[in-house]
């Protein structure tokens, strides 16, 4: 196996950690608030749908769409997400966003779920299926985006699928032992990893679309995914300079003296 296939199933097992880590935390507060059975169906009705989206969609690029056109709009795609994967958890690194608390999440979900009308006493709980069905699509959404777009450009679909694959069932099985939030992933430090690699990943595959002749060719990855990583380490340092300056009582000066 190649350096970009083993990056390529890393960066899909990190990034779809993440978002599982998310959906799990909804499907637990349905379960725990309304049914199982409903959520667990709304569940199984979600992966169905994203495992179909991924075939047909991975694939009808693979093969359809030219591998210049389609690193260049891809690539341009995941600059642009990455970037925005960054920028938080930039902010969230030095402290002037507040960091991802699953646990706060997990609460907010429950007494949300509470004030919905009661559980049927027979048949499907659809607000338990719909739930859980939504949060699992619209989180799993972004991993299928993740999965396609670094398979396809890559030409790797299968590892990108099988990163994907390791994460959810690596969260599912840490769910299903504890039962509860997976409070302690380290989301916030994954996020900015992730973050890293789709923009370096995004910036390689734009400039080759383009025709840009990268030097040492795949090699010029690593040089991309040092560049952003000592970027995004200084605009760590740069918040939190920022917010210890903003934090700092400013000197005043007495009306009656004149500084020197």
């Amino acid at each position: 196996m190649n350096s970009i296939a083993v990056v390529t199933i890393l960066s899909a097992f990190l990034a779809s950690t993440v978002e599982f880590v998310e959906a799990v935390t909804i499907v637990l507060a349905v379960g725990v608030t309304r049914q199982w059975r409903s959520a667990l169906i709304g569940v199984g009705a979600a992966v169905v749908t994203l495992g179909l989206l991924i075939a047909i969609f991975g694939s009808a690029l693979a093969l359809f769409v030219p591998i210049g056109v389609l690193r260049l709009v891809v690539g341009a795609f995941l600059v642009i997400y990455g970037l925005q994967w960054l920028t938080k958890a930039v902010l969230r690194a030095g402290g002037a966003k507040a960091k991802h608390d699953e646990a706060a999440i997990f609460a907010a979900e429950v007494a949300g779920l509470g004030a919905e009308p009661p559980v049927p006493a027979e048949g499907m709980d659809w607000i338990s299926f719909t739930v859980a069905f939504k949060g699992v699509l619209l989180e799993g959404l972004e991993v299928a985006f993740i999965v396609v777009t670094f398979g396809a450009s890559a030409n790797l679909l299968g590892p990108a699928v099988l990163g994907a694959a390791l994460a959810g069932l690596l969260v599912v099985a840490i769910a299903v032992v504890i039962h509860r939030p997976l409070e302690r992933v380290p989301e916030n430090g994954m996020k900015f990893v992730v973050g890293v690699m789709l923009t370096g990943f995004g910036t390689f595959w734009s400039g080759e679309g383009i025709g840009i002749a990268w030097p040492g060719d795949d090699l010029a990855i690593l040089l991309l995914l040092a560049g952003y990583l000592l970027l995004a380490l200084a605009g760590v340092w740069a918040v939190r300079s920022l917010a210890r300056h903003s934090a700092s009582p400013s000197l005043a000066i007495d009306p009656g003296t004149s500084p020197r």
